[in-house]
């Protein structure tokens, strides 16, 4: 019986091929689908097989693993090489946006506690 082994939707390309390859050395058969044209499907990656489940899974764990301590270790280059972004430079690149998002952000917020207010008011 078919299993699931791995959402693909919003995984990065790069991530999605090197857990293709890592199954692909490991001898593990596996098939993919897609959500198809109107997006009601799944993106995954499924093994045809459940016996290989477990190894896998394992595979991918440390794949993952692995791959947050060198995301991590490139975000702490770019910190150190002054390309990620503040908040003020956000702001500078693109005002507008920020202010309407801001703006949103308040409204949803307010909007969410009208009726903590009007209890209060009431008791």
């Amino acid at each position: 019986m078919a299993r699931l082994l791995f959402k693909l939707a919003q995984v990065p390309d790069d991530e999605a091929q090197e857990i293709r390859t890592i199954l692909d050395e490991h001898q593990i058969h596996y098939y993919e689908t897609d959500a198809g044209f109107f997006r009601v499907g799944l993106d995954a990656i499924w093994l045809a097989d459940g016996t290989q489940e477990e190894r896998a899974r394992e595979l991918i764990r440390e794949y993952q693993a692995e791959r947050a301590v060198r995301q991590q270790q490139n975000y702490a280059q770019l910190v150190e090489a002054g390309q990620v972004p503040s908040v003020w430079q956000h702001f500078c690149a693109q005002p507008i946006r920020f202010i309407a998002v801001a703006l949103g952000i308040m409204f949803v917020a307010g909007l969410t506690l009208i009726p903590f207010v009007m209890l209060l008011r009431n008791a």
